[in-house]
């Protein structure tokens, strides 16, 4: 029988490979077989009941990658709740709105964070606890022994319970929580293993952070479904990289184009030592075709172009295993789902025409926490989820992306709002106008670009307003280029085309 929740993936692989090996810590050495892990869902149940947390509630982790963090992550799912891990690279109003909107009764914090947290909470309406859990510790405060667990509170779930809520930044700069059940996390989960042949022998260098649905789903819960393994770092270090990569003796490496783009600027080892590398999966952000041959030609490295988002799970696209059936620049073919390109009112149109992607299938999520508004307007009536990309399909069924609706800007696989930028940028008093957009990056995919139109009779520098971005943005979302324009493109509704902002003639 096909397993359909993430505790029915964990006694499975527990029951036929108890002992083998299922998550390995870089660093620190540390190890979990299929058993140890099924045999934790019980501590973390536990931990929880004793908070007061109720089966099927909501509960937070602001944590980067570790050992505990996975433990809670895979532990808290089978027992029944539904997990929050929170970006990062949030700013602090952000990880206060999601935190908040989220209806968390609890958030596991690294030591790092957990400060942070606990001062965005103070002032909630409801009580929050925040448990300071360091990511590398092989149990969790308070874990009781194996012979004191109380399992007996938690949820077995079913297939349709709420598992993940993971938030997604919006063309208005609003997080918006998308919802992912049980059942749409397995489903890719099997198709994930499926398009790419993978079994138990395989192991990922797994160094994407698990608040990214990329690194969620594909390197946490498809080895689970399909047996292999995992290696992680703490973070991404492309000096570590490829010793991580022989040492550990992966199978597969998963990345984003940026962590493709700082590998490229470095040293290849020797082609012995990279022997066992099956592929290498790139995902979240179009790879540029250039970097793509480059790739393959440096380190003997197939690389296989897929596409998601956050609303279809992770991947919903891949091209084939077969190395030479791939095409460059194409996202490929449908991965355990349907897709279409249609036309403004979603109809299909004819291969070689660009329209709207939409997608069908049981790994696509239900809707957005709380915001039904949101949720109706992602759907056309007969059900098809719309992407918000704008793309063709070509005569042999590949599909190939060729812009964007919503306008997000896509750095390093975040996906980042114009208008918050804008929003910060017209709160200067020196400016009297502004619009930011994406524009081409050798390492980032994209990077931010602002076009601003400065207020009479008021100075400001490219650094002034750098500053103040980093002040109120953080350094990740500040611009790299500031304009100065005498006036921005507008459509005949006066909304600003952002498109267009890269097409201005320089000052």
């Amino acid at each position: 029988m096909k397993a359909d929740t993430v505790l029915a993936l964990m006694e499975a692989q527990a029951a036929v490979r108890a002992d083998a090996p299922y998550f390995m810590a870089a660093e620190t050495g540390r190890t979990l077989t299929f058993a140890q892990l099924r045999d934790a869902r019980a501590g973390v149940s536990t931990v929880l009941s004793r908070h007061g947390v109720a089966p099927g509630a909501p509960v937070s982790l602001v944590m980067p990658n570790g050992l505990a963090t996975l433990r809670i992550l895979l532990g808290a799912m089978a027992s029944g709740y539904c997990v929050n891990p929170v970006n990062l690279l949030s700013q602090p109003e952000q990880m206060r709105y999601v935190l908040d909107h989220s209806d968390c009764a609890l958030v596991f914090a690294s030591p790092e964070w957990a400060p942070k947290v606990r001062a965005l909470v103070k002032d909630f309406t409801r009580r929050v606890t925040v448990v300071e859990v360091d990511p590398d510790a092989e149990s969790l405060p308070d874990e009781p022994s194996s012979e004191r667990r109380d399992d007996t509170k938690s949820r077995i779930p079913a297939p349709g319970d709420l598992a993940l809520l993971m938030y997604t930044s919006g063309t208005t700069g609003k997080p918006k929580g998308v919802m992912l059940t049980q059942a749409n996390l397995v489903a890719n989960a099997h198709a994930i293993s499926a398009e790419h042949r993978l079994g138990p022998d395989d192991r990922v260098a797994a160094v994407l952070p698990l608040y990214h649905i990329n690194a969620f789903v594909v390197t946490m819960l498809a080895p689970l479904l399909h047996g292999g393994s995992l290696v992680m770092p703490p973070k991404f270090s492309a000096g570590k990289f490829w010793e991580m990569v022989a040492r550990f003796e992966c199978t597969w490496i998963n990345v984003v184009p940026t962590i493709a783009s700082y590998l490229l600027e470095g040293e290849a080892p020797p082609r012995e030592v990279l022997a066992r590398i099956r592929f290498c999966r790139s995902a979240s952000a179009p790879l540029p075709p250039e970097h793509l041959r480059a790739f393959e030609q440096k380190f003997g490295i197939g690389v296989i172009e897929t596409m998601g988002l956050t609303e279809t799970a992770a991947p919903a696209f891949s091209n084939p295993y077969e190395r030479g059936a791939r095409k460059a620049g194409s996202v490929g073919k449908p991965s355990g789902c349907e897709a279409r390109i249609v036309d403004e009112r979603g109809v299909e149109v004819p291969d070689g025409t660009a329209g709207e992607i939409v997608i069908r299938g049981a790994q696509v999520t239900i809707g957005y926490y709380k915001n039904p508004s949101a949720t109706s307007d992602a759907f056309f009536p007969d059900g098809w989820f719309r992407s918000g990309d704008i793309g063709v399909r070509d005569a042999d069924g590949f599909f190939y992306v060729t812009g964007r609706i919503k306008e997000l800007i896509i750095k390093g696989g975040e996906n980042i709002a114009p208008r918050e930028i804008d929003e910060v940028l017209l709160r200067h008093p020196a400016v009297l106008d502004a619009a930011a957009v994406g524009v081409p990056d050798k390492h980032y995919g994209q990077e931010i670009m602002a076009c601003v139109i400065r207020r009479q009779g008021h100075a400001c520098s490219e650094g002034d307003l750098k500053a103040f971005c980093t002040e109120h943005l953080g350094r990740y979302k500040t611009p790299k280029v500031i304009r100065f324009v005498e006036e921005l493109p507008r459509g005949p509704s006066g909304k600003v085309q952002r498109l267009k902002l890269v097409e201005l003639p320089a000052p």
